[in-house]
């Protein structure tokens, strides 16, 4: 493959990594995915219903209302899903009564945990994935990258009814619009880490990547990658991730061994004291992870071992069954997703389909965690034509590719 193929492939690993993962996103148990999808996902499926753990009903949008007309801000992201969240414009309709076992937070009766992708159906994209389109339409249409474009057409995106077909808004969508309404700046509207555990997760590393390619140094495109990763994410575990990936990304893009490359990157990684299991075990003693002290919830991010993390070695000695969920984190941190899937693309030979498969059925926050896998993967080795041809809107997703790739090689 040319740079250009590893390129097309990366992206198209992205939006397969996605989908496949959608139907099992947030199942925290490995059983449960087992039980809904007999023996687990191979291919694309539709969500199922309920979701045994789902506790998205009741996450909360609190947009100021009143300061947003008077400025002229829309400030209706929910739409048709508002009944799915206790937003300051629509109260939430579900009563939230029990607790589940493997993470800790509230959840409604069993009939009422609708799937946090409800009503997408099998190949669809999520919303994550959606806007990554919308960056690559973004950059086609104004010849390059433009971050006050990117941020209009974000917001557009969020607040046009029937846009988002996707019930699900993660909580740096939900706190930029709520900054936003409140009269601060689009530039300056993303929400800290350090205030909120969250905006330190998988979602703020996937446009950075894509945007990297844009590029011709490591050196430049950390730059703007990172500047982009804070239009919406303020993150120190975020950057500190992209600091790793974005030179191991475009290295593989450019046609470097992923073995060598792989373990020597993986090398700067420094891996949580806390293990998986450990964390979870935090989780489920304090009534979930908002139960938790904020310094203790600091320490659990932040204290890393001193040594690299050796992605072979680790292989070697432990199986993938004990490494998800008991070494590595499935939840949404960086910290513990970017070893996670290193290890995977190693153990899979950087097969796309094959690693692609094994991150969805680790369940957790597959569905972010798997478009940054796909974006390795794909650069690595070609992604098969059915992981293509699966998605609901391949179509269009191969003509913005296409477009953006043509934008890419004009440098």
């Amino acid at each position: 493959m040319n740079t250009r193929d590893r390129a097309r492939n990366a992206l198209w690993g992205l939006f397969a990594g996605d989908a496949l993962a959608m139907p099992v996103h947030w199942y925290y148990s490995l059983k449960n995915i087992a039980r809904d999808f007999d023996g687990g996902v191979r291919y694309y499926e539709a969500p199922r219903h309920p979701h045994p753990e789902a506790f998205m009903v009741g996450m909360s949008y609190t947009p100021d209302v009143q300061t947003a007309s008077h400025l002229g801000r829309p400030y209706d992201i929910l739409h048709d899903h508002a009944r799915f969240y206790d937003a300051s414009y629509s109260p939430l309709e579900i009563n939230l009564g029990e607790r589940e076992s493997e993470h800790g937070n509230a959840v409604a009766a069993e009939d009422q945990r609708y799937h946090y992708h409800h009503g997408l159906g099998a190949g669809d994209n999520t919303l994550a994935a959606h806007l990554v389109r919308v960056l690559m339409r973004s950059v086609v249409a104004h010849h390059g990258y433009d971050q006050d474009a990117f941020l209009n057409e974000f917001v557009e995106h969020m607040t046009t009814p029937g846009r988002n077909r996707d019930p699900y808004s993660e909580i740096y969508v939900r706190h930029w619009f709520e900054n936003w309404t409140r009269g601060m700046p689009a530039y300056a509207a993303a929400d800290y880490q350090r205030r909120v555990w969250s905006i330190g997760s998988h979602g703020g590393l996937i446009r950075p990547l894509v945007l990297s390619l844009l590029y011709g140094s490591d050196y430049q495109a950390a730059g703007f990658a990172i500047e982009h990763h804070n239009l919406t994410h303020r993150s120190e575990n975020n950057i500190s991730a992209l600091s790793v990936l974005i030179p191991l990304f475009r290295a593989l893009v450019s046609g470097a061994d992923p073995w060598t490359t792989v373990a020597e990157f993986a090398r700067q990684v420094r891996v949580p004291q806390v293990t998986g299991e450990e964390l979870y075990k935090q989780y489920r003693d304090h009534g979930g992870p908002g139960g938790i002290p904020r310094d203790e919830m600091w320490r659990f991010h932040t204290e890393l071992h001193d040594e690299g993390f050796e992605v072979a070695e680790l292989n070697e000695e432990t199986e993938e069954r004990d490494v998800v969920r008991a070494v590595f984190a499935t939840a949404c941190y960086p910290e513990h997703g970017l070893p996670l899937m290193l290890s995977i693309a190693h153990r899979h030979g950087f097969d796309p389909e094959a690693a692609l498969l094994a991150n969805a059925n680790a369940g957790g926050d597959n569905v972010h965690r798997g478009m940054v896998l796909g974006m390795l993967v794909g650069a690595a080795q070609e992604v098969p034509d059915a992981l293509r041809t699966g998605l609901t809107d391949h179509t269009e997703i191969e003509a913005e590719i296409e477009a953006f790739l043509d934008y890419v090689s004009t440098g």
